[in-house]
């Protein structure tokens, strides 16, 4: 067995494209030396390699010394990086600008004060258009150094000037901080508990939130202070429960881009959780004619001109082209034809799974268990709902509503099987792992109830009595602010109408589908 050994080297070689490839070996070959010929070997040896092995390219390499290596691998990550930045410089503005900074002090320091300045001139129009705060920052303080070797008249005028953008920039910075701060910690609760499912978990919720953040006066922000605002908004209001408020905020948001297709490269990280703020709130609401044209963007953004496909930007689109397709099946009740895909695509995804952190894993397994359950195989249901359910106890913190609901869409699998005697164990396992999370919905209180009846031996009438009182339990709960969610990640009511209608869930939800969604409904 190989030693396990940093293999940051590895994967950040695996991560580059053909052209970066290229250029770096390009670049790197201009110097021929005896030490740059071990960096471009041990670089393509590293490229070869299936699975990264440091004994094996010691073993089969000579020119590649045991007492050097680690130097070797340190100096060559940093020119790989050094070319990616050189790569990409003309792509990333945030870059050019740390660069033309860098020409600043190169010329101050020569004494060059007048090319100073025209280069510090040419270097804050584009600080200021693509609205880069720190940057612009760094920029007012070479300002400001060079104030005292190009005097003039105008000099105090300057430098009243200066002080007043520096302010300014200040407070733009302090009021986004405020905002993403917020943001953080309301994620971080969510991240944890999932959706609102009480008064007090609200109460908690608007502690976090200080009261006048929903009294900002949203004309008075620049865009990058409104983008922040509207994204503090959404997850708030999504997290509480209020769709519709959601919404409107996320499509403010997505608004700005559209009205700005200037902004959309160099933000496009944004751009991309805008659209997608956008498809959530469509998709709770039952929009399917604006889901899909919303969804429809994900695709555009692939041919917009200077947009920069880096592999973050790749694997999030392909995340949320996958998360946001099953939405859109979901939507129609088409789980058979979700299957049929899904398994085209079953190699990629397994891999995809593996980039995913624990949140977007989470949700994955859950999205897909909930496509075969809904295509009535319960036994792969039940197959991606383990997954979920046998995590570790790191990713038990995560989300612990989903792995609620796992467990109970698990227990209903196991029933649906006929596995009678399953069902009892675990039930009583699930009641204890929901004992130990305060705060559960009554939804899931009237399910654990119903199902603890099902162990026992009950003929064809009883049965039937059991999924008309547990429907007309949970019937109401569907006009209840905090328990109408639940309904969102397991359509128990249409599994209980196929139950005592004798149908397929999937018949049940197609036939509400085509009623909500009308001539809308693809054919």
């Amino acid at each position: 067995m190989p030693k396990e050994r940093s293999n940051h080297l590895y994967q950040l070689i695996k991560s580059m494209s053909r052209s970066e490839k290229r250029y770096f070996k390009l670049v790197s070959n201009e110097t021929n030396t005896n030490s740059n010929k071990k960096f471009m070997l041990l670089f393509d040896l590293i490229d070869k390699q299936e699975v990264f092995d440091e004994d094996a390219l010691l073993a089969s390499t000579p020119e590649l010394k045991p007492s050097q290596f680690s130097n070797l691998k340190a100096h060559l990550y940093k020119r790989i990086l050094q070319s990616l930045r050189q790569f990409h410089l003309t792509k990333m503005e945030d870059a050019e600008i740390r660069e033309m900074i860098d020409h600043v002090e190169l010329l101050y320091n020569r004494g060059l004060y007048d090319q100073c300045a025209d280069t510090l001139r040419k270097c804050k129009k584009k600080a200021q258009k693509s609205d880069h705060l720190e940057l612009l920052l760094e920029i007012l303080r070479w300002e400001k150094s060079l104030l005292s070797h190009t005097l003039d008249k105008h000099n105090q005028r300057r430098v009243n000037k200066l002080i007043q953008e520096v302010q300014d920039a200040n407070d733009r910075i302090n009021t986004i901080n405020r905002f993403t701060n917020i943001s953080a910690t309301l994620n971080a609760f969510y991240l944890k508990t999932g959706y609102v499912k009480s008064q007090k978990d609200l109460n908690k919720a608007m502690s976090l939130v200080k009261g006048d953040i929903f009294n900002i006066d949203e004309d008075k922000l620049s865009i990058n202070e409104k983008l922040s605002l509207y994204d503090l908004y959404v997850g708030f209001y999504y997290f509480t429960n209020d769709v519709n408020t959601g919404l409107e905020y996320a499509e403010k948001a997505l608004n700005i881009f559209h009205n700005n297709q200037d902004i959309i490269p160099a933000k496009l990280d944004l751009y991309i959780a805008s659209i997608n703020n956008v498809l959530n709130g469509q998709y709770k609401n039952n929009q399917y004619k604006d889901f899909v044209n919303t969804k429809s963007l994900f695709r555009k953004i692939r041919t917009m001109k200077k947009v920069e496909l880096s592999e973050n930007i790749k694997m999030k689109l392909l995340k949320y082209s996958y998360i946001h397709e099953f939405n859109r099946l979901f939507m129609l009740g088409d789980f058979t034809g979700g299957i049929q895909r899904l398994n085209a695509l079953l190699s990629n995804i397994e891999f995809f799974i593996t980039k995913l952190n624990k949140h977007s894993r989470l949700i994955l397994y859950y999205k897909i268990a909930c496509l075969y359950f809904g295509a009535s195989d319960f036994r792969l249901s039940s197959r991606w709902l383990n997954r979920i359910i046998n995590s570790d106890a790191l990713e038990m913190d995560v989300r612990e509503d989903v792995h609620v609901f796992a467990r109970i869409v698990n227990l209903i699998s196991h029933y649906e099987m006929g596995n009678t005697d399953l069902v009892d164990y675990y039930v009583k396992s699930t009641y204890r792992f929901m004992l130990r999370k305060d705060n559960l919905f009554k939804f899931q209180k009237y399910i654990m109830a119903f199902l603890k009846k099902l162990s026992r031996n009950m003929n064809d009438q009883e049965l039937m009595e059991a999924f008309i009182q547990l429907k007309e339990v949970l019937l109401p709960l569907e006009g209840d602010r905090f328990e109408k969610y639940p309904f969102m990640y397991f359509d128990i009511i249409s599994w209980l109408e196929g139950k005592i209608e004798k149908r397929t869930v999937q018949d049940v939800i197609q036939e509400k589908a085509r009623l909500k969604i009308g001539d809308e409904y693809p054919e």
